[in-house]
């Protein structure tokens, strides 16, 4: 019986019908609430924010803004879903995500950006991409997907093409979503041991861990070349995965006056701790 004391029931779970009543079961219980609370207290600020979102998005459609926002990271890093807590709400009409599979044989002999361009936002449009044309930064050169003079090709030139982007009005926001070689291990091996998301789990998952240094150098050689002030980088500490989804969402807010914006009674200024600019974390990032 004292196992059961500790525990809930099926008919507890029928005669919860509310937040408070799961508290007071679990309080009845002696159960700890500290992880349902913060549970609770996240699904909360997130709605909040995602409100907020639906509002910027209707800002962006009635003043025909073209709205780019980039996910880049490793592995694992929670790319797919922060996009998600991002989208869900928004009309699907004017947002789009764009995740690219590896390039044909026809787009490989291409100017490297084409496959890209064609993605960016029309007017009114926010495009979120899981991946972008970064992948030539980081993940070919460290794979082996692409060789040297076509990384420095590529390097060089992208300060160029977003500064194109910059002058016709496309807004750009890019994240790099850090994580800890130990948070990655760990998200790795729960992928592997979930079958519903063992399917995330690829070859080049495999080589994240073996191939740790390599990442990080070309990672800050990104950093260091393609950091502009008309896009910057914005590192995103994602070992708390749900303090990053709400953080991101907030640094994005805050880079808009949408209308209502004064409004909220929420805070749109992100943790200092969870968001930061790369001039920043070249000297506090450890990723």
């Amino acid at each position: 019986m004292s196992s059961q004391k500790h525990k809930l029931t099926a008919q507890d779970f029928l005669e919860i019908s509310s937040t408070e009543d799961l508290r007071q079961k679990l309080s009845e219980k002696k159960i700890g609430t500290s992880k349902v609370d913060r549970i609770l207290e996240y699904e909360a600020d997130l709605e909040l924010l995602q409100i907020e979102l639906v509002k910027l998005q209707q800002w962006v459609m009635n003043n025909k803004k073209r709205v780019v926002i980039i996910f880049e990271g490793r592995d694992a890093a929670g790319k797919g879903g922060n996009i998600r807590r991002f989208t869900e709400h928004l009309n699907p009409r004017s947002v789009r995500l764009v995740a690219l599979n590896k390039p044909t044989e026809i787009e490989r002999g291409q100017w490297y950006f084409r496959r890209y361009v064609k993605h960016l936002p029309n007017r009114g449009e926010i495009v979120f991409f899981d991946r972008s044309w970064y992948n030539r930064a980081v993940v070919e050169p460290v794979m082996n997907f692409c060789d040297e003079q076509q990384y420095k090709q590529f390097i060089y030139k992208v300060p160029e093409f977003e500064h194109m982007l910059y002058e016709d009005g496309v807004i750009i926001i890019k994240f790099w979503l850090s994580i800890s070689k130990e948070e990655q291990l760990k998200r790795f091996d729960s992928r592997n041991n979930n079958p519903l998301k063992r399917w995330k789990f690829s070859q080049v998952d495999q080589k994240g861990q073996e191939l740790w240094d390599k990442y990080s150098y070309y990672k800050e050689q990104m950093f260091s070349k393609t950091h502009m002030s008309y896009s910057p980088w914005i590192i995103v500490r994602t070992n708390d995965k749900m303090a990053a989804r709400l953080e991101s969402i907030r640094y994005v807010l805050s880079q808009f006056d949408y209308d209502d914006k004064k409004e909220t009674k929420l805070n749109l200024i992100p943790d200092p701790n969870i968001i930061v600019r790369y001039f920043r974390s070249s000297r506090h990032n450890k990723e």
